[in-house]
């Protein structure tokens, strides 16, 4: 019988597009799903099945007191395919949630392709695709045929196709008693806060990031770099003083402490209007996770850091989301068309099917004509959304999940007490507004 439902098209078989396709057809909305796979491949994917994960096999913890458990906890709370494929594949990792790749994405495609309401189209979209709405979670390797569409759309500046992303410390965790709160030249309201180093703590900083293990370019990556942005360690080997005078420089900065200039300076910058959160200025970079906790816990005033984002710089297509997204996903010029996972400026696996159970319910209530809705800020999820969506649009940066982002409590008491706070605020408004809106 033909059927008079309208439909929803989703473009991408990833972890955000199969989430989306999910939330949908449980609200009783045909979809079509679009995957290039396998007539086409990326140039790191290599198998047909949906949700192929490329790089980790980790989804990160499952503590609630991180945040990624949090986050892991609202999604549960909404019925998150990606979790329960992952608990089909999961493997002993500690409190971490790790799978075997090849199970979870064979239980992905095995839950999608039963479910009667979803239909798969193994073509390349080049183009938006008709739709009473479209979902575009074509990810952070979007083809370039797609590309170009989605920069017909918004523009050739509101696409990027690199992460230069310097690593950002959660406030609470600076040593304030090591630093100090300057602008160059005493220009400004002494925004930036300043980390000191001596010439014998500058020297063992180079020292150590020359020699530190790093993450190797992936081939299609080896023509990224440019010299606007650079890696510290590629500038380190550059010669012993070229971050000295480049990002470290402590030309205008005088320690109010000592009355004199530093040897030289790391910047600390203000990542949200709350100042729960700082960035490190010009400090993108290739080494590993664990380098980088080791060697930026060097810096004075950031020998307790704890790093809410740690840098990276890769291939990774996403949009200017402050300026074209509602908090809904939905694109502010053009009704009925949504954005969803690493797209939308999100970063890891997790963030990304989180965006992908939002823009599915609110393009699923979007053809079913009921208003839109958007989870608490005093959620991780609510909290994402809002950070990607409101962020200052001229320096926006990929996000993932961490307590910065979240609202302050005004509780006084140590950062873990806070946490613990914001953690059973966060679960008991993500239930209230599931019963609320979505039951």
């Amino acid at each position: 019988m033909y059927s008079m439902k309208k439909r929803l098209a989703i473009v991408g078989g990833g972890l955000a597009g199969c989430e989306a396709a999910m939330q949908a057809a449980r609200m009783d909305v045909d979809v079509t799903l679009y995957e290039m796979k396998p007539k086409r491949f990326s140039p790191v994917h290599s198998s047909p099945l949906l949700s192929e994960l490329v790089c980790s096999n980790s989804l990160r913890s499952e503590s609630r007191d991180n945040a990624h458990g949090l986050l892991k906890e609202e999604m549960c709370g909404l019925g998150s395919l990606i979790l329960k494929a992952a608990d089909e594949a999961r493997i002993p990792a500690g409190e971490a949630l790790a799978v075997d790749r090849e199970k979870f994405a064979s239980a992905v495609t095995r839950i999608v392709e039963a479910e009667g309401n979803i239909s798969i189209v193994r073509e390349e979209a080049e183009e938006i695709p008709q739709g009473d709405a479209v979902v575009i979670a074509t990810g952070p390797l979007t083809s370039d045929p797609m590309a170009r569409t989605i920069q017909k759309l918004m523009g050739k500046s509101a696409l990027y196709f690199y992460d230069a992303i310097s690593p950002i410390v959660l406030a609470e965790s600076i040593d304030l008693s090591r630093v100090f709160r300057a602008s160059r030249y005493k220009k400004g309201n002494g925004d930036y806060l300043n980390c000191p180093l001596k010439k014998e703590e500058y020297d063992a900083l180079i020292d150590n990031i020359v020699r530190a293990e790093r993450v190797p370019l992936k081939e299609f990556e080896k023509a990224l770099y440019f010299e606007g942005c650079l890696p510290i360690e590629v500038m380190a080997e550059r010669g012993r003083e070229t971050l000295a005078f480049g990002p470290m420089k402590p030309v205008g900065l005088v320690d109010p402490r000592t009355g004199a200039q530093p040897y030289a300076v790391v910047q600390l910058r203000p990542e949200n209007k709350q100042g729960t959160m700082y960035g490190m200025v010009g400090f993108q970079t290739k080494l590993t996770y664990p380098e980088q906790k080791r060697i930026f816990r060097m810096i004075p005033g950031l020998e307790r850091a704890e790093f809410v984002r740690l840098g990276s710089v890769h291939r990774n297509t996403f949009i200017n989301s402050p300026l074209f997204l509602a908090q809904t996903l939905e694109f502010k010029q053009r009704a009925g068309l949504f954005f969803s996972g690493q797209l939308t400026g999100v970063e890891g696996y997790v963030e990304s099917a989180a965006m992908g159970i939002v823009s599915g319910i609110n393009a699923a209530r979007k053809i079913l004509g009921k208003e839109q809705i958007v989870p608490p800020a005093t959620t991780q999820i609510g909290a994402l959304l809002r950070h990607i969506t409101s962020a200052e649009p001229g320096s926006f940066q990929p996000m993932n999940a961490n307590f910065g982002i979240l609202p302050s409590i005004g509780v006084e008491g140590g950062w873990k007490k806070r946490r613990q706070i914001m953690v059973d605020r966060a679960i008991k408004d993500i239930h209230e507004w599931i019963d609320r809106t979505l039951r």
